[in-house]
């Protein structure tokens, strides 16, 4: 690997680490009480109080009186019109929810030209630049017939969700820039795009407007929403824009010292190993490995007065900062400071020390302000040489893979099952308590934390996570449906039999409980779109019942399809059940159980 290429691939690794994490400060919410922050809406946007979609037709999307959520909803005449925010922007980050009616089409165009694509994708294997997420293509009549689109991004892989749940967007958009003279010296770029958790875009450079952007290309400009092409909704509408110009670094001058430095030293009585001037802040200047210490002195030409924060990081030693001769970050190997800046050029000073043998110099600085991103003014970033290349874990095939898997809450599931399919949908069993722990979408694990060096024994979904809760029995034996579930395996007499492989590699779950023999098939359906899970009870009885849901909120819909969690997936109970199932209050949230004899049968769509 060459110099150069290390240097663009260890600041971006930095660069991902800063991306969206915008100060709270910074961030502005879009009211949604009614469209005054838009600019002329056309007659097809609403505010309303709840969307939801239907599963079976298409571009239907209902809406509930109330504030709180933007629909598009399009009339059969062809009159809906794109919304425009009453705002401009430059360099902005972006987070909100969004809900597609089944079929519909989309999109967010960052200063109304470079398009993320918002599309009813559920369950596509391969998605392409046209497909949820994707960065649109441009397009090119000249180029000739099939040939107009190009320059388009498919996403790393499909993170969608079915129509009628909704799905979280992130976007970290850096726009094109432009010299004094009004020529533009750099394109756009997507710093990163976050879909229902998975990173599906990062550092892509945007060479023009995509299609349906025009052809111009300015430092400002509004967010767009499409809406000519189907219903959508939206909430919670989140955004920081950062307008503001960022300080420069100029005059750099650095001075390397030799010796082991664990405390700055007085510098005046040290004669320099070396000596210059610089364009950059890095630890590669310096051609000592090891016990050294290089200052840098200039000026920080601040153009926007107010407060600024600082992150340092110096790996093997210590580094500190100071700003108009103040100390902002103290010395140590890591550490952040905040200083208030007056517009102006200021005294800058850094110092760096390594004298730790084993690792690698790595310096790394970061800044961010007053509509300022966080942005690296090192060259490269520090940590990376705790960097190994992952080993992952396909599943081309029907895969099974034991490990530990840990879960949001910070509990860990000592006896994790994932099961990986063709189909890029997988899930994790607890085999500890006969649950679904969770689902995904996308690759399916990164098993570097179990066999790397000496591992800790865990593994981590590769794609969109669909969590099921905190781990709990599935089936109890209750007194009525409103007695109390318990968690505990005491007087349950639990005890998993463990599983068995089909002909198709697919495992079956066997275990006992409250004297009743269960098999828990749990099979991915064909078209991917979700989950298919049959219980069968060898030596049923009265009082058994399974909870096959809990979450904040819990909405029967017709024909035994129920929207779980605030519409995070929906319960489909088979056609052929007679037991009713109950929706019931537990600990101010909802669960949703039915009665068990023999036989149960029901899928969880997502």
């Amino acid at each position: 690997m060459q110099q150069g290429q290390k240097s663009s691939i260890l600041f971006f690794l930095f660069f991902s680490m800063l991306a969206l994490c915008t100060s709270a400060t910074a961030q502005k919410t879009l009211p949604l009480t009614e469209l005054s922050s838009f600019q002329n809406p056309s007659s097809n946007w609403r505010i309303a109080g709840d969307a939801t979609a239907d599963l079976k037709e298409n571009g239907v999307l209902r809406v509930a009186e109330g504030k709180g959520v933007l629909a598009n909803l399009p009339d059969k005449k062809g009159t809906a019109a794109d919304l425009y925010t009453a705002f401009q922007h430059s360099d902005i980050d972006l987070e909100l929810d969004y809900m597609m009616a089944k079929g519909s089409n989309s999109g967010i165009y960052l200063q109304g030209r470079y398009e993320v694509q918002l599309l009813d994708s559920w369950g596509v294997k391969n998605p392409a630049a046209g497909d949820n997420g994707g960065i649109y293509e441009r397009w090119d009549e000249a180029r000739g017939k099939g040939a107009e689109g190009y320059g388009g991004y498919a996403p790393r892989q499909n993170a969608s969700r079915a129509p009628g749940l909704w799905q979280h967007l992130k976007i970290a958009f850096q726009a094109p820039r432009f010299n004094t003279s009004g020529k533009k010296i750099g394109n756009a770029r997507l710093l990163r795009v976050v879909l229902n958790g998975v990173t599906i875009h990062e550092n892509v450079e945007l060479q023009g407007p995509t299609r349906g952007g025009g052809s111009d290309e300015a430092p400002l400009g509004p967010l767009r929403i499409q809406g000519d092409h189907g219903a959508v909704a939206f909430r919670n509408i989140v955004y920081a824009n950062f307008n503001s110009s960022r300080p420069d670094l100029v005059n750099l001058t650095y001075k390397v010292y030799k010796g082991k430095f664990e405390k700055e030293p007085e510098f005046a009585k040290l004669p320099p190993e070396a000596q210059g001037t610089t364009s950059i802040l890095s630890s590669d200047i310096n051609k000592i490995d090891n016990d050294f210490i290089i200052r840098y002195t200039g000026t920080l030409d601040v153009k926007e007065a107010g407060d600024y924060h600082f992150n340092l990081r110096a790996p093997g030693g210590n580094g500190s900062l100071k700003i108009n001769n103040k100390v902002v970050v103290p010395n140590g190997d890591r550490g952040s400071g905040k200083a208030t800046l007056p517009v102006g050029k200021l005294p800058f000073e850094l110092s760096y020390a390594k004298y730790v043998s084993w690792t690698k110099a790595a310096l790394g600085l970061s800044l961010s302000g007053p509509g300022i991103r966080e942005y690296v003014l090192s060259d490269i970033n520090t940590g990376v040489n705790d960097v190994v290349d992952p080993i992952l874990i396909n599943a081309a095939v029907n895969t099974t893979l034991r490990s530990f898997m840990d879960i949001p809450s910070g509990k860990r599931v000592v006896h994790a099952v994932n099961v990986g399919s063709s189909q890029q949908l997988h899930f994790t069993y607890d085999l500890d308590r006969g649950m679904l722990v969770q689902a995904w979408r996308g690759g399916f694990l990164d098993a570097t934390p179990m066999w790397h060096d000496r591992g800790d024994g865990s593994s981590r979904p590769i794609g969109a996570v669909l969590y099921f809760g905190e781990p709990a029995f599935l089936l109890q034996k209750l007194s009525n449906a409103q007695a109390p579930w318990n968690n505990d395996t005491t007087g349950t007499a639990f005890r998993t039999r463990g599983y068995e492989m089909d002909e198709d590699d697919r495992p079956a779950f066997l275990y006992s409980i409250n004297n009743t023999d269960v098999t828990d098939d749990i099979k991915v359906l064909d078209n991917g779109q979700g989950l298919r899970r049959t219980l069968t009870l060898a030596n049923g009885g009265e009082g058994i019942y399974a909870r096959l849901a809990e979450g904040k909120t819990i909405e029967p819909l017709a024909n035994g399809l129920y929207l779980i969690d605030d519409k995070a997936y929906y319960l489909q109970i088979d056609e052929g059940e007679k037991a009713k199932p109950v929706i019931r209050e537990a600990a101010g949230r909802k669960e949703l159980i039915i009665p068990v004899q023999t036989k149960l049968t029901y899928s969880v769509l997502f």
